[in-house]
């Protein structure tokens, strides 16, 4: 177990190199920098800007140089705990994330723990009851939260919520409590705010994991291991619970990879629509206005939370499954 740890931290290094060519790469590609979107932005207004204070604004914020030598500028920022200024809001990046990191982060686990806790038990029942009313009710409503787009499910929320009860259920804060410090009174209100979003967000997933678990666990359920358990007089029930849940759960523990970096941004259009003050809008904000610093280190923190996600999927999995780790032998 050590020895299949250890190779894969001695990969890390590695693929964190490659993810960040690759992201600096995506900033770079759209057409025109910071400058010119800034521009665009003041012509927009009436005003006008010559070319000499347009090549002062790349020369100062660094765009006038090749590519690489950014590159290098901005890793070399990176490796000293650095990750430089935004260029559209003026503050320092490592400033502007901490300040949506801990709400992201707790709305990421919210959704996380909602999603696995109804997933895994909605497929061990349709499983478990094949073809019977449960079954049936829970193939339904799976099929429209995948269906269903996150955006639209909070659309409408909002709008029941504002029409037959008055209550205007965006963000994550009632008004006074959005820029007031850290109190008891402050979670109390979070948490009562918190839950929707978290359901809205987990919907999608939740259907996805229930379905992947109800076809996985129907395939252990087949196999001879389990007539042969039954023979010996072991409970149905703890017949299930002990070992082909614990396979047919192999394939939802190998998704926590994609699920990290989703955890720390949450889906960016439900959190635009619901005015959620996490990572997910200021990436799309950057993105639109090419703050290519603040874009590559967000994008930068999704590619290294993905390898860190499939790193501890692995781990699970060589836990869990005890083949796993006699093949890496």
């Amino acid at each position: 177990m050590l020895q299949y740890i250890i190779k894969r931290l001695l990969l890390l290094p590695f693929l964190l190199f490659i993810f960040s060519i690759i992201a600096f790469i995506l900033i770079q590609a759209p057409p025109g920098d910071f400058v010119t979107s800034y521009i665009a932005e003041l012509a927009s207004s009436g005003s006008a800007v010559d070319q000499a204070q347009i090549d002062a604004l790349r020369a100062q914020y660094g765009l006038d140089q090749p590519m690489y030598i950014q590159y290098f500028k901005w890793m070399g920022r990176i490796l000293t705990g650095d990750l430089g200024m935004s260029l559209d809001w003026k503050k320092p990046i490592r400033e502007l994330i901490s300040e949506r990191l801990l709400l992201t982060v707790m709305l990421g686990l919210f959704t996380f723990i909602f999603t696995w806790i109804v997933a895994i038990p909605i497929g061990i029942l349709s499983a478990t009851r094949q073809y019977s009313f449960f079954d049936y009710f829970f193939t339904v409503f799976n099929y429209v939260g995948v269906a269903t787009p996150t955006f639209m499910t909070a659309l409408v929320l909002m709008w029941l919520a504002f029409k037959y009860f008055g209550v205007s259920v965006t963000g994550l804060f009632s008004p006074e409590y959005v820029d007031a410090p850290w109190s008891w009174g402050r979670v109390v209100d979070l948490l009562k705010h918190i839950w929707l979003p978290a359901v809205i967000l987990g919907m999608d997933g939740t259907a996805r994991l229930a379905r992947v678990m109800r076809a996985n666990l129907l395939d252990e359920l087949k196999k001879p291991y389990m007539e042969m358990a039954r023979a010996k007089g072991m409970s149905e029930w703890r017949l299930v619970l002990k070992y082909p849940v614990r396979l047919a759960i192999n394939p939802l523990v190998s998704t926590i990879g994609w699920y990290l970096p989703m955890i720390f941004s949450g889906s960016v259009i439900v959190a635009t629509v619901m005015n959620l003050p996490t990572i997910g809008p200021m990436l799309l904000r950057s993105l639109i206005t090419q703050d290519m610093f603040l874009a590559g280190s967000i994008i930068l923190i999704y590619m290294a939370l993905a390898v860190i996600g499939t790193l501890i999927s692995d781990i699970l999995l060589a836990w869990l499954d005890p083949r796993i780790r006699m093949e890496e032998s």
